[in-house]
Formats: C-alpha cells, structure tokens, sequence
C-alpha cells in the first residue's frame, strides 16, 4: 500500500549484471508541474514587459496632453486677458492734441483714436512706469502711428516732439521790423508762420506768411472772429493792419497743417478771451470809453514805456487827447515805415499820413503793437498827474516827465548827457 496521493514509480530493473541497482541521485517527481510553472513565468515576464510599455506610452501622452493643454491656456490668457498693444516705434506721422487738463486715461484715449496706440491701457500701463509724464503740457504733438505704448510715452516727452508753439510778446506788430544796425524782428504774422512748420518725411512744411495776410485781408473781419467790440474800428481800417493789436501777447498753440483762416480764427478767440480777462472790455465801459479806444492807448503804452512808467505815460497820452493836442510819439511815426527806432528823422516827421502823430491830433486808426495786460492796466488806470511831456532819460529805459516844454527841455539834455538816445 502507498499513501494516498503518492504515486510511486519504480524504474524497471535491468535483465541482469552486476550494475543492475536502483538509480541514486535527485529524482523529477513532478515533470510536466515543472514545465507549466516555466511557461507561466515566461508568460507573466512577457506581460510585465508589454505592461511596462503600455505605462510609458501613457506616461508621455499624459505629458504631451498637459503640455498641450498649458500651452494652449497661454494662448488664451494672451489673446484674452494680455494688454493689446503694437511694437516697436511705428512709423508715418500724425498730430495730435493733448487738452488743459487731460489724464493719461483722456491722452492715451486720443491716442488710440487716432491710431498712435492699439488702446488706452498700452499707454497707460508704460505711463505708469514713468513719472515725468506729469510734466506734458497741453498743445500739439507730433507721433506715429502704431507705436507701442512704451515707444508712445517716449516721444511725448521728447521735447522735439512739441509742435505748433507761438509765443507773442508785448510790443511785437503784425509786419517784421528792422532796427538801425539792420537786425530785423519778427512781427506777429512772421510768428505765426514759423508756429505752423513741421517736418514730415524729411521736408519742412509751413503756412507762408503771404496766406496768413490774404486771409486777414480777404476774409469778412466777423467770419474771421474779430470780437463784436472792434468789428466798427476794424472794418475802417487798412485791411493789412486790421488785426494790429487784437492778438495780445503770450503763448498760443497752432495746429500745423490748418488752413490760414482757421489758424487765425482760432487765435483770435483765444485772444479775446485773453482781453475780456485783462478787464479790457469791463474796464473800458467802467470808464465811459470803447474796448478799442482803450486798446490803442494801451498799445502807444506798450510801445513808448517800460513797465514802471507805463501809468504816468498812459496819463501823458490822456492829458494831451484832452486838451486836442498832437501826440507826437516817435512810435507812431515809426510804425507804418516798420521801424524800430527811439527816435525819427525829420523826413519821416514830415510824411503825411493818419498815423503822423507830429501832423495828425488824435489816436491812430489802429493800435501800433500788441500791448500786454500790464499797458492794458495802465491805459484803464492811469497814474494821476498833470505831465504833458516825458522823455526816455536813463538808458534802463526810465524817462522823466515835465508838465511845461522848458521842463521837458531840460529832461532831453539830461538824457542826451545820460547817453539815453
């Protein structure tokens, strides 16, 4: 008997000799166990490799997937949520205006409307980074079109950049002037001009002075925006001296590339406002007179005085209009011959004309400068006194006053001694 679940196998004896014994040594018990055990292994070994593969595979379209799915958020988050904005210095040219009083929203605004940036916050963002654009000022500036905001920034503030800018000062006539030694002075309209040039493309442009006169000439004096106050006196003047005086002095901005009545129009209004704030329209009422009358005194003020004299010169003028006596102010003599002098010749003394103070009683057609708000002053308020006469008597251009010619008399060879004139 053999224990249940053993089955003994017994190899066969041999037929005979002395070798016939029962074998020694391992024994394979279970054979065909042992082989289906290998294939197993093999199997599973096979698997793990395929396995393995499969996780890789898996692994990097994972990556590939995540890499895909950032790089496509990237996209997004730069065409959705990132600022709009061109590159680089952009190119071409175009003007524009910044306003009294503009924000950097209200600047970059403009900007993006005329093209300069693709939007507000282009510019906004680069103005942030930079404090001095506090310092813009309003007028016209000269940019490009499609400039980045920070290239935007940059040129604004670039002090080339600023264009159309006319100062007027106090004393300056319509027309040029030449002085004794040659020197010429740029009048009002020669001013105006040269505000008006640019550069575009290499080549400057301006508004020729020839236009700016035709316009002031030719064009009905209430359609160019004379104020309602000097459209009498106006229309009876020389049509080439009608806009003396009315553009008083100080900065203006023009637009360049405007035509030349909208430029003069444009200043004009300016001007008027300028006036009426000087107290020249108020105070010319206050005082039972007209706004032009007072703006010509104003302008032989400006012409014959500096500053400090300027009310007591403003009194000669009123005492002598009062009691009908001529004027005789060298600078009336002067202004229609676009002199700049202290003194006239006798040949130019004897020259006929409204504008002879030595021949003619009386103020002048048209005033004979731009006076400024200090003239204006003194022609509303003039310093009381009885002075008939005065002279320029130091060479810091004070003068000396005297209410009889044999005073007066004296003042002048003081003031020949003094090497005044």
């Amino acid at each position: 008997m053999t224990p249940d679940g053993w089955d003994q196998r017994v190899p066969p004896h041999s037929s005979g000799g002395a070798d016939d014994s029962v074998a020694t040594g391992p024994i394979d018990l279970y054979p065909s166990h042992q082989e289906e055990y290998t294939s197993r292994h093999a199997q599973q070994r096979t698997r793990t490799r395929r396995g393995r593969r499969r996780s890789g595979v898996l692994l990097l379209a994972v990556l590939l997937l995540l890499g895909g799915v950032a790089g496509g958020g990237y996209y997004v988050y730069s065409s959705v949520f990132a600022t709009p904005d061109f590159e680089g210095p952009g190119s071409g040219d175009v003007i524009v205006q910044v306003h009294d009083g503009d924000s950097t929203t209200q600047i970059g605004s403009t900007f993006a409307q005329r093209g300069v940036v693709a939007g507000v916050q282009a510019f906004t963002e680069a103005a942030a980074e930079e404090p001095r654009i506090r310092s813009v000022q309003p007028g016209y500036y000269q940019m490009r079109l499609r400039m980045s905001g920070a290239a935007a920034v940059a040129q604004l503030l670039e002090p080339s950049a600023r264009v159309g800018q006319l100062e007027i000062r106090g004393g300056v006539q319509l027309d040029d002037t030449r002085a004794s030694d040659g020197t010429v002075t740029p009048g009002v309209l020669s001013l105006i001009s040269k505000a008006t040039c640019i550069e575009q493309n290499g080549t400057e442009q301006c508004l020729p002075v020839d236009q700016l006169r035709a316009a002031m000439m030719d064009t009905d004096p209430a359609a160019l925006g004379v104020p309602a106050w000097a459209l009498e006196e106006v229309g009876r003047a020389e049509p080439a001296r009608r806009l003396e005086g009315l553009l008083m002095p100080g900065r203006y901005d023009v637009a360049p590339g405007t035509p030349a009545v909208d430029v003069l129009r444009g200043l004009l209004a300016t001007s008027d406002a300028r006036l009426e704030a000087a107290g020249l329209v108020a105070g010319a009422q206050s005082i039972g007179s007209t706004p032009y009358h007072v703006l010509t005194i104003a302008s032989l003020v400006e012409k014959e005085a500096i500053t400090p004299d300027m009310p007591k010169v403003a009194r000669v003028i009123y005492n002598r209009l009062g009691a009908g006596q001529r004027l005789e102010l060298d600078s009336m003599v002067n202004y229609p011959l676009d002199l700049q002098a202290l003194r006239t010749t006798a040949d130019d003394r004897a020259r006929p004309g409204p504008y002879n103070s030595y021949v003619v009683a009386g103020l002048p057609p048209t005033p004979i400068s731009a006076p400024g708000s200090a003239a204006i002053e003194a022609a509303l308020t003039p310093a009381p006194g009885p002075w008939f006469f005065f002279v320029r008597c130091q060479t810091d251009g004070t003068s000396c006053f005297a209410t009889t010619f044999a005073q007066h008399a004296t003042n002048v060879q003081e003031a020949r001694a003094n090497g005044a004139f």
